[in-house]
């Protein structure tokens, strides 16, 4: 098994493909529900995911909805600044998904209100408002990584 990055409607290419490069090095799962806001045949995209797409384990969905009938059984942590818990405060197992929200709105209202108790925060100053997408998903992903002592990675 592996871990799963979801990213709700990402905007800018170059954190999606910043994000397949980390999931091409780790065997994780990169889920993108579309709309995207970019094509996938976007050079930015693939400049920044370099010659790793072929190791990328890709799924499209149309919905995260989508996502979750698929996967019934799995379990979701949700990426947002309103959250109340930090990521840290959470034990993660194989197969867990983390979901991200677009770059400039986050994950939708509605996502967040249903999975308050799933919903995790990176700790930051209040002078700055967020993260960049494909830094936070590479704090969440490494933390789970961390807690299964790196299985499987060199």
């Amino acid at each position: 098994m592996a871990f799963h990055i979801v990213l709700v409607e990402p905007e800018i290419p170059a954190n999606t493909g910043n994000i397949s490069r980390t999931c091409a090095a780790t065997g994780t799962y990169l889920h993108l529900v579309r709309p995207l806001g970019f094509s996938t045949d976007d050079k930015t995209l693939k400049r920044a995911g370099l010659d790793y797409w072929h190791s990328v384990k890709l799924e499209y969905h149309d919905s995260f909805d989508e996502v979750k009938h698929k996967y019934p059984e799995a379990r979701f942590f949700y990426a947002t600044t309103k959250a109340d818990k930090s990521y840290a405060d959470f034990e993660f197992r194989d197969g867990d998904f983390f979901v991200f929200g677009k770059e400039t709105a986050g994950l939708p209202k509605d996502i967040i209100e249903s999975n308050q108790e799933t919903c995790m925060r990176i700790p930051i100053s209040d002078d700055v408002r967020s993260l960049n997408l494909s830094n936070s998903a590479a704090i969440i992903l490494y933390e789970g990584l961390r807690q299964l002592q790196f299985n499987g990675l060199s």
